[in-house]
């Protein structure tokens, strides 16, 4: 009878761990198989992709009808697109500080394109902590954010980076030379007049070539940045041929009858679109683009230079302004994120939020410490489906373009003045999108409120300062 119980007992334990085994083997084999991905927890790569002077209506998943888009169109379907996400200035060099540091233009180093456009040797970047968190990080396009040695991009985060570190020189899309950095070297690339955003995109997809995620105990996630020169005009060669749009060629747009700079508008836009294509199509084949979060934005607004007209094509779709103002047009951008693995595909977005809000949202992400002296807040609760609770009471900017002028969203409303003693106009967004109508002399209560706000909304600068109506009227600034 002791023999009998023995034996059955250890029958059962043998059944038991069998099954255990059974168990882990079949978990093992599900992870590897989960999507081609590592064994999880991983953290996701990122590729951010910033368009320069792009408008908020030259694509078609936010209403474009003659340019084509096809691929940024399905990056939203199969992502989030956000409808009420604005750049951090109506100026490229402010908006990507913003951008990279979490501040809006009332605490930033860099608030316009003139004077002190450095960052300084505190300001932490979003690649820095990415780069501590264990990243690869690398940068293709315009810097502009500070060309000594303190604020390039080797100083600032950036493993690799090459482009253009002087963002006035980003005009010409077929330079002679480029800066290249990374570990070890600085130096001048001769790319002889090539252009120049094809050469990003070259090695961009040469970038992800090397970063494939297997095999896993080598991997490294990777912050890939590509802040693109398209759509900027070149305006030297605007003013000497009227036509200041460079691109390669016209097409697919050649057969139209539209005035030759809106051809080349056009097909610069449906270029960059081939670049996010072959992006996507490179991660699918490395088997990394379920848990790659790609974003796609623009740093300001649409330009009317080198011979464009933005009524065109709608640019700004039913938005008032343009680059170098604060009206909406200036300064509300496209912005998509596709992210497979967490992010709902063909989801919109309509909270209220800007381009230092991107900071936060990366390092919750990833699970570190933000900087405490910034300025946005996290929207991963928005990405993932969730309540998102925290939420901007205020949204700020200022311009430093010649004259000094600040804007402020709060709820649906929208304040904008010149100088710091001009009158505010007032806009509710929630039935005025084109802001026609300013309603300040009807709702005091409204802009005792912003005005106030306004009092405590920026730090002093001696580079950047605060100018009356007076002042900015006589380009005091």
């Amino acid at each position: 009878m002791t023999r009998c119980r023995f034996y059955e007992a250890g029958r059962r334990w043998g059944l038991l761990f069998a099954g255990i085994c059974l168990l882990l083997a079949c978990a093992a084999k599900a992870q590897q198989s989960s999507a081609g991905l590592p064994p999880a927890p991983r953290k996701p790569c990122i590729v951010l992709i910033l368009a320069s002077d792009l408008g908020y209506g030259d694509l078609g998943c936010y209403g474009q009808t003659r340019i084509k888009t096809p691929n940024i169109d399905k990056l939203a379907a199969e992502g989030m697109r956000f409808t009420s996400f604005y750049a951090g200035s109506s100026l490229s060099v402010p908006s990507r500080a913003a951008l990279m540091t979490g501040k809006h233009t009332g605490h930033s180093a860099i608030r316009g394109e003139g004077g002190m456009t450095l960052l300084q040797a505190g300001d932490v970047t979003m690649a820095q902590i990415l780069q501590k968190a264990g990243f690869r990080t690398t940068a293709l396009g315009v810097w502009g954010l500070g060309d000594v040695s303190s604020s390039v991009p080797s100083s600032k985060g950036f493993e690799e980076w090459f482009g253009y570190l002087n963002d006035a020189e980003a005009q010409n899309h077929y330079p002679q030379y480029l800066n290249r950095t990374g570990e070890g070297y600085d130096r001048l690339v001769e790319i002889k007049g090539k252009y120049s955003d094809d050469y990003f995109t070259e090695c961009a997809l040469n970038f992800l070539n090397y970063a494939k995620p297997e095999p896993y105990n080598h991997y490294r996630p990777f912050f890939l940045y590509l802040p693109y020169t398209i759509a900027r005009a070149n305006l030297e060669v605007g003013r000497a041929t009227g036509n200041g749009m460079e691109v390669p060629d016209d097409a697919p747009y050649s057969s139209e009858s539209w005035p030759p700079p809106e051809k080349n508008k056009a097909a610069m836009i449906t270029r960059l679109d081939g670049y996010v294509g072959q992006l996507i199509d490179k991660l699918a084949q490395s088997k990394n683009d379920k848990n790659t979060i790609v974003i796609f934005t623009s740093a300001n607004g649409p330009h009317k230079d080198g011979g464009v007209d933005p009524r065109f094509f709608s640019s700004t779709g039913v938005l008032r302004g343009l680059k170098r103002d604060l009206y909406e047009g200036g300064i509300r951008v496209p912005f998509i994120i596709r992210w497979p693995l967490r992010v709902a595909g063909g989801a919109t977005c309509d909270l209220p939020c800007a381009s230092w809000d991107f900071l936060p949202t990366a390092v919750e992400i990833i699970k570190t410490p933000p900087p405490q002296d910034i300025d946005g807040i996290s929207l991963l609760p928005a990405l993932l489906g969730q309540v998102q609770t925290n939420r901007h009471e205020f949204l700020y900017w200022e311009l430093h373009d010649h004259t000094f002028k600040q804007a402020v969203r709060m709820g649906d409303w929208k304040a904008v003045r010149s100088g710091t003693d001009g009158p505010l106009e007032l806009y509710n967004l929630k039935n005025d999108l084109g802001e026609k109508n300013n309603v300040a002399d009807k709702n005091p209560g409204v802009v005792a409120t912003i005005e106030d706000y306004l009092k405590n909304a920026r730090t002093d600068d001696p580079n950047w300062p605060a100018c009356t109506a007076a002042q900015t009227a006589n380009n005091g600034n």
